[in-house]
């Protein structure tokens, strides 16, 4: 497998755009129109479209879709301790790093008499998505249980593809369990978005959906929240995607095996590497030629590797400023100091700093979350946290002599608006003897 290494500076602006630009499959005109298909089954069909579209694309058939008290003990013996433990590891670092985000209630006078206050409310019913398309990911199911346990969220159910057996995957199960989650739905793919967003007789409708996926999940979410009636979502999380900044300093086999770790999630994960030397590049591309051999999931490493992009800048500041451009989801500085390039870092969904900081540490275990804007959106969306799964309500409380004082500026703003009832509703107040006859 060759890969072709970029010049940054010997490209126009066109051809760099190009370069940073991510496989148009998100949201083709047939994806959004399958897409659209499924949502329109699902909220016509219920629980029988859902066995349809389970049948169709998962050729499995589900009797019940939630799973039972049985089938969570099941899961349980099914594991090793060994990996119980490494769960248990991992709610308890992402419990560790999510707790000090708990949300704390504001109150500020702004003038005497006026209180202004903002105090925070979990999200009634959130709806978690777990994906196992080419493979289970019970570390996704962790990220999620976690911070919406945190917030308080008072119903939190979950969807997962079924395994060909018909039940959902163990480790899965396993992790949502300990994370607080007890209600999961075997049912995946866009009609699992389908179900949450407007409820079927078995799957609850819920206020916001959360988790990543393939394209047609993502195309899912996205439509059913600009649906009317439909739920809120946290953030476009579709395919997965990594850049490592590369120096001389670089290990080059650490830097493969980052860029593989990335790629193997699916074909349509990407992978960029943007090197300060061109020799560090092509020890890069040299080492995933020996590494990509020894892994189980080669040939979907190497379908990603494909589109990979391998760049060489200048100089390191160049390097950052392609990386802001790209705003990946994943960012590795594999560099001398890297601490020290982070100031210069606008855009991304989650940093890893300096040799020993694999991006595997952070899906899994490290206390941050892997749930992270994809295809460019990290320039205005955050990774998942508390905060996603909180509502902030503003509360105010005047006094007499509070409203006065504001009186003349609301009565002023509410003429030059021209909405003289809004000025009348102050100054009914203020009259001589107001609150003097209360209605019955």
């Amino acid at each position: 497998m060759r890969i072709r290494i970029h010049y940054w500076n010997e490209l126009t602006i066109e051809e760099r755009q190009r370069l940073l630009d991510r496989p148009a499959t998100l949201m083709s005109d047939a994806l959004s129109a399958g897409v659209q298909d499924i949502i329109r089954l699902v909220r016509e069909g219920g629980d029988a479209a859902l066995k349809d579209l389970t049948q169709r694309f998962d050729g499995v058939a589900v009797g019940d879709f939630r799973v039972a008290d049985a089938e969570f003990d099941a899961a349980e013996h099914e594991l090793s301790d060994e990996a119980i433990a490494a769960i248990e590891l991992s709610i308890d670092n992402v419990r560790r790093f999510h707790e000090a985000q708990r949300p704390v209630a504001s109150s500020v006078e702004t003038m005497p008499g006026v209180l202004c206050e903002r105090v925070p409310r979990p999200v009634d019913c959130v709806g978690l998505y777990v994906p196992a398309g080419s493979a289970p990911l019970p570390s996704t199911a962790v990220m999620l249980a976690v911070p919406a346990e945190i917030a308080g969220c008072p119903r939190r159910i979950m969807c997962t593809p079924p395994r060909a057996d018909g039940r959902a995957d163990a480790a899965v199960l396993v992790a949502a369990h300990r994370g607080g989650i007890t209600e999961v739905y075997r049912v995946g793919g866009a009609q699992a978005i389908a179900a949450m967003a407007f409820g079927t007789e078995s799957i609850p409708k819920v206020d916001k959906i959360y988790g990543p996926g393939n394209a047609w999940v993502t195309a899912a979410k996205t439509l059913v929240a600009a649906s009317t009636g439909g739920p809120a979502i946290d953030m476009p999380a579709g395919p997965s995607e990594v850049l490592v900044i590369a120096d001389t300093f670089s290990n080059a086999e650490f830097v493969a095996a980052d860029l593989l770790s990335q790629a193997e999630h699916g074909n349509d994960s990407q992978v960029v590497l943007v090197a300060t030397d061109a020799d560090v590049a092509a020890r890069v591309a040299e080492q995933i030629e020996i590494q990509l051999p020894m892994l189980e999931r080669r040939s979907i490493a190497a379908a990603a590797i494909v589109q990979s992009r391998f760049i060489v800048a200048d100089n390191i500041d160049e390097a950052a400023e392609i990386s802001n451009a790209y705003a990946p989801e994943h960012l590795i500085l594999q560099i001398d100091g890297a601490r020290r390039l982070l100031p210069k870092i606008r855009n991304a969904g989650s940093v890893f700093l300096g040799p020993w900081t694999p991006e595997a540490a952070g899906d899994y275990c490290s206390g941050t979350n892997h749930v992270l804007p994809t295809g460019g959106r990290a320039r205005s969306y955050s990774g998942l946290s508390v905060d996603h799964f909180v509502r902030q309500m503003t509360v105010q409380e005047l006094s007499q002599e509070g409203l006065r004082s504001l009186s003349g500026a609301v009565t002023e703003l509410a003429r030059l608006e021209g909405l003289d009832a809004h000025a009348a509703a102050v100054t009914r107040r203020l009259k001589p003897g107001a609150g003097a006859e209360r209605a019955d």
